[in-house]
């Protein structure tokens, strides 16, 4: 790259598409950006209205109907609360030595540390699920200081405190079924040693003939289960699972996370992205700014477990 050929607007957009390349939790079909285009700058706030519930009657022939209900509304704020920046160079005598040159490397390189960062704030959110605690069955999806004891399916349960990681899955679909949310489009992500679990159980990879057991361990294992999107691993009861490296911690639980794209909303933009010859240095350098914001507004549309990794 040479100073005389830059276009803002271009770098910009590679900076956000390499962004998007590598989010997990703030891709879409886990998190919508439906109020994306009203962010202008670091600050700015979007107003968020839901409407309550609609009652529903019985109708009698030849007889009125009730007054119309008067609907409630509700309002909630996306506000752009994060701003993280890059700022690189290269020197002249190493742009000179290089081929290829550096500059493209280095902007997805930054496009990769700031998406990184971003999905460590989104994954933060975690603590505004609504669904956490106890199943309908009185069984428990764990707390920080008594997390479930995730094990694989070669061993057997040997405390009341553990569970297999397909059936935790399949409990997480339940309480999603018991919160009434939308059955398209469910998601959990999941750390990768949840993964391996996962596919030492012959309910996540077996099925059918044994070509099609080695074809579906395939798209699996390659993220084909789900074209275009970041960490796909597969499906479980409903759920399509993501892996990340991102899954917050506390105390000593890993939070995994379930939902629908409809319970929280996320907004970016690579707000500028600049081009200089620093004062004291023969080089080309590169800085931008990145600014965005998260908002669970459907809490009850997430589900929460507190898990661990089992010893056997």
């Amino acid at each position: 790259m040479s100073l005389e050929n830059f276009i803002p607007e271009v770098w910009s957009a590679r900076l956000l598409t390499n962004l998007y390349n590598t989010l997990v939790y703030g891709q879409d079909g886990i998190i919508n950006t439906d109020y994306e285009g009203e962010i202008q700058a670091a600050g700015d706030t979007v107003r968020i209205n839901s409407i309550g519930a609609v009652t529903v009657g019985d109708y009698s022939k030849n007889t009125d109907m009730s007054a119309p209900q008067a609907l409630q509304d509700a309002q909630t704020s996306l506000t752009i609360t994060q701003q993280k920046f890059f700022n690189f160079q290269v020197d002249d005598v190493d742009k000179i030595q290089q081929q290829p040159k550096m500059m493209d490397g280095a902007m997805r390189e930054s496009g990769y540390a700031l998406s990184n960062t971003a999905d460590q704030f989104i994954a933060s959110q975690y603590t505004d699920a609504r669904n956490v605690g106890t199943m309908a069955d009185g069984s428990t999806l764990g707390s920080d200081g008594t997390p479930i004891a995730i094990v694989t399916q070669t061993g057997a349960l040997t405390a009341a405190s553990e569970n297999y990681a397909y059936e935790l899955l399949v409990d997480l679909g339940v309480k999603l079924d018991e919160a009434n949310v939308p059955e398209d489009m469910r998601w959990v992500v999941v750390p990768p040693w949840y993964v391996g679990y996962l596919l030492k159980d012959p309910r996540y990879v077996s099925f059918a003939t044994p070509e099609a057991k080695r074809a579906l361990s395939q798209r699996i294992l390659s993220g084909e289960a789900a074209p275009g999107m970041n960490g796909v691993v597969g499906e479980v009861s409903g759920l399509r699972v993501f892996k990340s490296n991102n899954v917050p911690i506390a105390t000593n639980a890993y939070q995994v996370l379930a939902g629908h794209p409809m319970a929280w909303s996320f907004a970016q933009q690579a707000r500028k992205v600049e081009a200089y010859r620093p004062e004291k240095r023969f080089a080309d350098a590169m800085k931008g700014l990145h600014l965005y914001g998260a908002k669970v507004v459907k809490p009850e549309a997430l589900v929460l477990a507190k898990v661990k990794k089992g010893t056997h």
